[in-house]
């Protein structure tokens, strides 16, 4: 794992590429436990019952609307999510498919386990547990690499077909997301708004602690200093265009 001294560059790797990249078993290990944990806290965030983050907050409404789990929501919308990445032509990786199901079999899960809260004192120390948690096991799944999930490919894409920077297209969907959910009733709070401004800090400080760099892809050393591969003069190895700034 990277050094915590500083951030590693985080690699843009085709499917094809992840299945060949160094230490890929420590990866998918890596993945899972992110994965996992994210599933736990963001039923944490739920069951402290003072909002939820904001794309539960619209998982929740329309489970409520059609009588399915939370997490069974999480799934369905994380499908309907991919099939907007076809016109964006974002890469599918080991990590899309792996969040795409196992982050909503995980908060069903968390929600079946985890008690719910009675009193604000309470649930708000569950809350700012949740978010913290929450952002630790994300930079888990993201340090290991091996693609971004639904919501996060769905921001990258519209970045480049849009020519905006990341952060403002984030924005943007999460507030159309929160606002579309409370419209339906879901659960919006204060939890909601602390998620909103602390996952981003959480997420950036545990990175360089999480982070597995890519030394190797089928053998071949990666960097600059590696010198172009075959993939890369075919141009399949390009990397896309890059994200505006």
């Amino acid at each position: 794992m990277a050094s915590p001294t500083g951030p590693r560059p985080l690699a843009n790797l085709s499917l094809s590429d992840q299945l060949r990249v160094d230490r890929l078993p420590q990866r998918i290990g890596l993945m899972m436990v992110g994965l996992t944990g994210f599933g736990l806290s963001l039923a944490l965030l739920l069951e402290a019952g003072v909002g939820a983050a904001p794309w539960d907050v619209l998982h929740t409404a329309l489970a409520g609307l059609l009588g399915t789990s939370v997490g069974v929501m999480s799934i369905a919308v994380s499908f309907m999510l991919l099939l907007a990445w076809i016109p964006l032509r974002e890469q599918v990786g080991i990590g899309t498919v792996s969040n795409a199901i196992w982050v909503g079999a995980s908060i069903d899960l968390g929600l079946w386990l985890l008690p719910s809260v009675s009193g604000p004192v309470a649930g708000i120390g569950m809350m700012l547990l949740g978010v913290l948690l929450n952002g630790i096991f994300a930079a888990m799944y993201i340090g290991a690499q091996l693609g971004p999930g639904a919501r996060d490919g769905l921001m990258t894409g519209l970045s480049r077909r849009l020519g905006r920077p990341v952060g403002p297209v984030r924005i943007v969907l999460e507030i159309a997301v929160l606002l579309t959910g409370w419209a339906l009733g879901g659960p919006l709070g204060v939890g909601t708004v602390v998620y909103a401004l602390g996952l981003g800090p959480v997420i950036q400080a545990t990175l360089p602690w999480v982070t597995i760099p890519v030394r190797t892809v089928g053998g071949r050393p990666v960097g600059p200093a590696a010198g172009p591969s075959r993939d890369d003069e075919d141009g399949a190895g390009e990397d896309p265009p890059a994200l505006p700034a």
